[in-house]
Formats: C-alpha cells, sequence, structure tokens
C-alpha cells in the first residue's frame, strides 16, 4: 500500500493546516478552552492544533544570531521552580526557554545550544544581579560586557522599601497601624501611577510615619542615578546616598547599598551604555510570561508553555 503525503494536511490528519493556523491565531488572544467552546472541538485537539500553529512560527522564524541579550528567570510554581528566558534585545523577542532551574549550569544549556561561533558575537547581556548568570556568562562571552538591569535593581529597592513597612507596622501602636495598613502598593508604586485617592493615602502615610518618609524620599532620590552619563558623577551620587543612610538606622537599606556596591561594574556598564532603549523589554516580558500562565492555568504541559513563551513576540501566520 502507498501512502501520498499532502502538504495542506496539518499534523492533526482530520483538519487542513489553514483550519490548524486559524485556532493558533485564535489562542493568541483566548484561552483555549474559550476557543474550543467556540469552535465545538475538544480542549486536547485545539491545544495541539496551537502546538503545530506555534512550531510553524518559531521554524519561520529562524535561527538567531543575538548581539544584545536580555536574561531573566521566570517562576512556573510555588517551591522556587524556576526556568530561564533568554531574549534577543535587538529585535525584541524570547529566543530560548529552558534549563531546570536558574543556575550556572541550566544558563550553559543555553550558550552550548546558541554555539561558540554565534556567542562571540554577543557584545552586551543584560541580566539580574545574580551570580550563576554572571558567571555562565563570563564563561562563553568574555568579550560581551555585562549590564545589571535597572528595574531589577529598583526591584530590590522595593524590596528594602517594603521591609521598612513591615518593620514599622510591627513597632508602631495599633493606632498608628491604620496609616500602614493596607497601603503597600501606595508606596511601592511611582507617584505618578497614583489615583488622587492614592496620594492623598500616600501624603497622609508618609506625615504619620517619620522613618516611612525618610525610606520613601531615599527610594525615590535613587532613582536620579540612572540619569547620569558619567560613571565618576553616578559613583559620587551613591557615595553620598549611601552616607544619608547614617543615623538612619534603615538595616534592609544598608544591605542594598552593600549589593550596589559589590556589583558596582554592571550598574556602570548601564550608566556607559548606548542601548538603553530596550532594557524595559526584559521587563515587559517577564510580566507577559505571567498573563500565559494565568491563561494557561492547570496545563503541566512545559513544551507547551515554552512554545507559547518564544512566540509571544512574533507576528501572526
Amino acid at each position: 500500500m502507498k501512502q501520498e503525503k499532502l502538504g495542506w494536511l496539518a499534523d492533526y490528519p482530520f483538519y487542513t493546516k489553514r483550519f490548524a493556523f486559524y485556532v493558533g491565531r485564535r489562542c493568541r488572544d483566548s484561552s483555549i478552552r474559550d476557543v474550543a467552546k467556540e469552535l465545538h472541538l475538544d480542549w486536547k485537539t485545539v491545544k495541539s492544533l496551537e502546538k503545530q500553529y506555534m512550531c510553524e512560527q518559531v521554524r519561520r522564524a529562524g535561527t538567531p544570531g543575538p548581539k544584545v541579550l536580555g536574561i531573566d528567570e521566570v517562576s512556573l510554581r510555588k517551591g522556587h521552580t524556576y526556568r530561564i528566558v533568554v531574549s534577543d534585545l535587538e529585535r525584541l523577542r524570547p529566543i530560548w526557554f529552558g534549563g531546570k532551574d536558574r543556575s550556572e549550569a541550566s544558563l550553559d544549556l543555553f550558550f552550548e545550544w546558541l554555539g561558540p561561533k554565534k556567542s562571540q558575537k554577543i557584545r552586551l547581556v543584560v541580566m539580574d544581579m545574580w551570580k550563576a548568570f554572571r558567571n555562565s556568562t563570563r564563561k562563553h562571552v568574555p568579550q560581551g560586557a555585562i549590564l545589571f538591569d535597572k528595574f531589577h535593581v529598583m526591584r530590590h529597592l522595593n524590596e528594602a522599601l517594603d521591609k521598612v513597612r513591615k518593620h514599622e507596622y510591627a513597632r508602631v501602636s495599633e493606632k498608628d497601624r491604620r496609616f500602614i495598613k493596607g497601603q503597600k502598593y501606595t508606596l511601592l508604586s511611582h507617584k505618578e501611577n497614583l489615583t488622587t485617592e492614592g496620594r492623598v493615602a500616600l501624603k497622609t502615610l508618609l506625615k504619620a510615619n517619620k522613618r516611612l518618609n525618610i525610606a520613601y524620599l531615599l527610594k525615590e532620590s535613587f532613582s536620579q542615578l540612572w540619569e547620569y552619563k558619567r560613571e565618576g558623577w553616578a559613583r559620587k551620587f551613591f557615595e553620598n546616598w549611601r552616607a544619608s543612610l547614617k543615623w538612619q538606622r534603615l538595616k534592609s537599606y544598608e544591605e542594598f547599598a552593600e549589593m550596589i556596591d559589590s556589583h558596582w561594574d554592571g550598574i556602570a556598564a548601564f550608566i556607559l551604555s548606548e542601548d538603553k532603549v530596550s532594557l524595559g523589554f526584559v521587563e515587559g516580558l517577564n510580566n507577559k510570561v505571567r498573563v500565559i500562565q494565568r491563561r494557561a492555568y492547570g496545563l503541566r504541559d512545559e513544551e507547551y508553555l515554552r512554545l507559547k513563551v518564544l512566540t509571544c513576540m512574533l507576528p501572526a501566520l
């Protein structure tokens, strides 16, 4: 018996590729469950057709040859289960999703996949201040500059401010706790992002608690560091900012300052870098991955999640 292969048939033999691609496009904006209900299909069928669509997207995107990388980790579930996402910051798309955790060995897998020839062409790598990422990058990309993303740095400072908030909530009397309770978002958000009600609540909170007021002003003033164009002036600003912590009894801020001091090379690389336009992409992608995870809640198929992440910035077919 001789079988003829038909190019217009999907991998799922009961449907055409055209229909599979239609399903894939619908799944870009809707959940599998919603698309299955709309098209009167089993959700497993919809998932299979969408995976074929995403595989074709990845194939057409071609093999990457990045020169500017963004490295970040995403949490799959509670219990410190992480995967690494590597992005091409010039083409603004994720190019690799994998690893078993956020260890040096896991990031080594990416550079092995990319190959030494393409690794030699990388000139800049943006990452968090995670030692394992730094070690792997220096091993495989010795010629590339390592730059610490300011969004990750400011996240650490926000965590330090939140520790001050928790400490103050535990320290003050029951009467004064009412100003702090439920104000985490108000305190950690940028002032321009707050509503009129939020700004009034922030003003009341800072007026009621002197230590939180100082911590908040220090956090806001630290943002000035990213505006400097020369490392010398930036370093002078940081030393003055660090000196202002004296006698303030803000332990979490002192720990943050020590962390910045020990990672200054990566901070300086950001200040000297001319590639500042695309740096917010890493943080934006992390938020997008969280949306994908919420939409695919309950699915344990990691290959499906990998394809969703790799295609989330690719154009529709």
